[in-house]
This record gives structure tokens, sequence and C-alpha cells, in this order.
């Protein structure tokens, strides 16, 4: 199969490091032109010079924006009006009891997590319905569905993903615009690599060795028995923003290594 985005403009919000840097480099190796964002500028800039010195045929914007905010999302609107791809990626995620979460912590993370998506699309979304072709996909998680209990809020705004995901899917319907969820599972990203690191030196172990009791605690139904790579993740998004994904839309679409233990 052979993935041709020339021509085509992707926005892939908070892209300076793991899953988001990955669909960022996947879709410029497909002809995609790219921006970058994150929340800092030397971070920006420094990715900006990385990905044109990998790829000195690809085109790469940088913008620096806080999209947790209305006024970073104006910032990013602004600098780039129009996009045929927005990939929804920014979040975090952090490992605290229920009891212990308070109220800042649960609507700071649903405006990272899910009012970055939802302004972005009610932004480029549009445009794309009127040219009549675009994509957009929400990067969610296999936590969307199986619940973990310390991760409960991050669950809960990966599972609002998915429902506005599917709602946003219905909306533009025979428009020639695709929305779609991808439900990565334990990924070697930035954020789960830091974990990992974190809970090897506790511990006086390796990380692959943290990995594997991670997986044996809290994910024993992994198929693939390791972490997954943000290229394999990013290999699913690069499908599903390509032309040949035309007929897949509002579907859910899982990288989690087998974790789910459903077949739907």
């Amino acid at each position: 199969m052979n993935i041709d985005l020339t021509g085509r403009k992707a926005v892939v919000t908070g892209s300076t490091a793991g899953i988001g840097r990955a669909i960022a480099e996947g879709l410029a190796r497909a002809g995609a032109a790219v921006v970058i964002n994150g929340r800092g500028k030397e971070r920006v800039d420094a990715v900006l010079r990385e990905l044109r010195e990998l790829y000195p045929k690809g085109e790469f914007t940088g913008v620096s924006a806080d999209l947790a905010t209305p006024e970073g999302a104006a910032e990013l609107f602004a600098r780039v009006p129009d996009a045929d791809i927005l990939v929804n990626n920014v979040g975090t995620g952090r490992m605290k009891p229920f009891f212990e979460i308070g109220d800042s912590e649960w609507t700071d993370l649903f405006e990272l997590n899910v009012m970055s998506g939802i302004r972005a699309s009610r932004h480029y979304v549009p445009n794309m319905m009127k040219r009549g072709w675009g994509r957009v996909v929400f990067i969610s998680s296999e936590s969307a569905l199986a619940i973990p209990v310390d991760l409960i809020d991050y669950a809960m705004t990966k599972t609002a993903q998915l429902a506005i995901s599917r709602g946003l899917a219905e909306v533009v319907g025979g428009t020639g615009v695709t929305v779609n969820a991808v439900l990565p599972g334990p990924t070697n990203s930035e954020i789960m690599g830091g974990w990992m690191k974190a809970a090897a030196e506790a511990q006086g172990i390796t990380q692959e060795e943290a990995e594997q009791q991670f997986l044996n605690t809290t994910r024993p139904t992994t198929l693939i028995k390791r972490f997954a790579t943000t290229e394999e993740v990013a290999n699913l998004v690069i499908y599903v923003c390509s032309e040949q994904a035309s007929a897949t839309t509002g579907t859910s679409l899982r990288v989690d290594g087998g974790v789910v233990r459903t077949i739907a």
C-alpha cells in the first residue's frame, strides 16, 4: 500500500515527543506538510531542526501554544488557519488514587485532554466539509474501555474522546470527512517511559524489567507481552489519515497489543 499525502496539511497537537512526534514523522514521510505543536518554544524549535534535518524535502511549521486554554488554541488557529488533517493527540495522565484527585486536577486534565480536541475540531472541520475531504483522529487509549483504578481521571477523558469522535463522525457524515479514534495500549512514549524509568530506579531493576512488571500486574491480558513502540501506534494513525481509509469513519481502532479482551 502506497500512502501518499502530498498536498495535504496536517496539524498534530502535542507533537514534540512520544506518539505525537512519531505521527508527525509518519505524515511527513507520506508527503504531508506537518504542523508541530508544543507548549514550549525551545522544544518546538528543537524538534523543527531535527525534522528538517531528517526530512530535508519536508515542509514543517512550528507553533508553541498551550492548547489547554482558549488563548493557546486561538494562537494556533491564527498561525495555522486551515488544515486537511487534524490529529488531536495532545494530552497527559498521572497515576493518583481517586480520593486524592482534587476538583482543579479533574478540570485541568479535561481542558487539556478533551477541550483541546473540541476546540481544534470546531475550528478546522467546517472547511474540511466545504472542500469535501478531511481526516480527524482522536488519540484515545485502551484506558477508555478498561478503566485503570489509578488513572480514573485520565480514563474519563479518554472515554469522552470516544463520544466526541463518534458524534462528530455523525455530524460530518456524507461530506468526505472521516472522524475516528485510535486507542493505544502500553506504549514506550515519553510519559510512560518516564514512569517506567522512575519505577526501575526506585526498585533497582532495569527499565525492561519494570515494564514487564507493569504488564504482569496491571495489563496481564496483553497479547504481545511488551510495550508497543510509538511508531507502531503511528502506523495505524497514518493509515486512518490516508486516501485509502475513506470508508473508515465513526469507529475506534485499537492498537493496544490485545489488552482489551473483546472482539468488538
